[in-house]
């Protein structure tokens, strides 16, 4: 008896796409103030995490170059490049990268969803056919020892 509630669960089930959305909400709440600082948090993001932004932060961090470098520290030098460039400008470079992962995981979770859903939808066309052959196998067993 477990095992056929066990097929009629599975017969029943559709498989669920999990998108973004459903992790912002589980992250943010599906609240007002959830939804703000969603909302917020992805619209900073966007705007870090674009190569403008990266260009723009090249741009500011070369300004303070030639006082590091006419120091003549090598303590000064290393740290405008550890601290100021590449802190700032591998920043949005890093989110843009994974902007563009986030999207292909995206892309392919749809994918790997549409084909579950088709596998979904023919196992349990065979199992409804293979549950009808059964019958019908009974059937011609009964007949067959009359």
């Amino acid at each position: 008896m477990e095992h056929k509630l066990a097929i009629a669960n599975s017969k029943a089930h559709t498989p669920k796409l999990v998108s973004r959305h459903h992790a912002q909400t589980i992250v943010h709440g599906d609240n007002a103030i959830g939804r703000l600082n969603t909302r917020v948090a992805v619209a900073i993001t966007k705007s870090v995490g674009s190569m403008w932004c990266a260009y723009a932060f090249a741009a500011l961090a070369l300004i303070s170059l030639p006082s590091a470098i006419q120091s003549g520290n090598s303590i000064i030098i290393i740290s405008w490049i550890a601290q100021t460039f590449l802190q700032l400008v591998l920043l949005p470079i890093i989110i843009v990268g994974q902007n563009v992962q986030a999207a292909a995981s995206d892309a392919r979770a749809e994918s790997d969803h549409e084909t579950l859903i088709s596998i979904h939808t023919l196992t349990s066309e065979v199992h409804t056919i293979a549950e009808q052959q059964t019958k019908i196998l009974e059937l011609l067993a009964e007949r067959t020892n009359l």
